[in-house]
């Protein structure tokens, strides 16, 4: 296929941040139907990004045969039910992170997916990034040695009412889903799934985490400090120690625009990412990538290390205490 015609399922934030970037790759993509749960909000959507169909209900879009793929933008909550209709339908999938709400929903959408040869993916922008992947390869390739540590963090000051999302068990609230998915796909993109993990948590009336700090052990000896908040603006920041060196990145890890290699009896390295930084456009390429290479997942971010975070998240959250509801 040319052209990728993508459908966008739910209209939030992140869904108007994904259609932009989209629209913004006008030789590759186009943006051809777009749902939510209500006709009103189908259709406003559809008429600020020009969009050419709306629907009031999901199972309208994955029906919808001029569909190649759908972004999922729905509630973590949501996830299964939304991405689960686009699969039974024959539609590809990219669906946001956290993946779903556990690793019990996870691996029924990965089995539907493979049982039905469909294309499914996590919207991990992250792994996609350029300049991560840069990063990720000089570690595979020796640059600081075997990895011996991973420390990083993502938290935001709010104050987040009760009655925000994040705040929210019905639909996955708290830091752990929304905000620590980054720091352990950080951790486990470098050492793969630990053997251990420990975990602590700050909890609201709610009953979901407002902060969680995190130690991940391997049996390599390696371990990975993180912490995640939505009471706190932390740095934003990553470092990886190993035998030979060390790697710092800046604020915003998750999509650097640089990062820095220290080695014993030399100059510091510094690394830079040219173009696009913030964007969701490298997620997007990698997708119509896979589907016009005949993919059913992505080898940038394939399922099973999907799988792994999702049950990394749900033995974190068993340590502190937090469920949804229904599980």
């Amino acid at each position: 296929m040319e052209r990728v015609r993508w459908g966008i399922l739910a209209t939030g934030w992140i869904a108007e941040r994904f259609t932009a970037d989209l629209l913004d790759m006008p030789s590759d993509a186009d943006v051809v139907a777009v749902a939510s749960r209500t006709d009103a909000s189908a259709k406003a959507f559809a008429d600020k990004f020009g969009i050419p169909r709306a629907y009031g209900d999901w199972a309208s879009l994955a029906a919808d045969e001029d569909v190649d793929v759908v972004y999922v933008a729905a509630p973590h909550s949501a996830h299964r039910e939304a991405a689960g209709l686009c699969l039974e339908a024959g539609r590809g999938v990219l669906c946001e992170k956290a993946f779903t709400l556990n690793s019990r929903e996870a691996v029924e959408l990965v089995d539907l997916a493979r049982a039905r040869g469909g294309f499914l993916m996590e919207a991990m922008w992250m792994y996609c990034h350029p300049l991560m992947r840069r990063l990720a390869d000089l570690i595979a390739d020796g640059a600081i040695g075997e990895v011996r540590t991973v420390q990083a963090d993502f938290g935001l000051a709010g104050p987040f009412p009760p009655s925000h999302r994040l705040r929210d068990r019905a639909v996955g609230g708290g830091a752990l889903l929304d905000l620590g998915v980054y720091p352990v796909s950080f951790a486990q993109l470098l050492l793969g799934e630990p053997s251990g993990v420990t975990a602590r948590a700050q909890l609201s009336e709610e009953g979901v985490d407002l902060q969680t700090g995190m130690l991940l052990s391997w049996e390599s000896g390696a371990h990975a400090v993180l912490h995640c908040s939505i009471n706190a603006a932390t740095p934003v920041t990553a470092s990886v120690t190993g035998s030979q060196g060390r790697i710092d990145i800046p604020y915003g890890f998750f999509y650097p625009d640089r990062f820095v290699l220290h080695r014993p009896g030399r100059e510091p390295e510094q690394f830079v990412g040219e173009g696009l930084r913030d964007s969701l456009k490298h997620e997007a390429a990698e997708v119509m990538r896979c589907l016009r290479a005949g993919e059913k997942e992505s080898p940038l971010v394939p399922l099973d290390g999907s799988l792994a975070v999702m049950r990394t998240l749900d033995a974190v959250r068993e340590r502190i205490g937090v469920r949804y509801p229904g599980e």
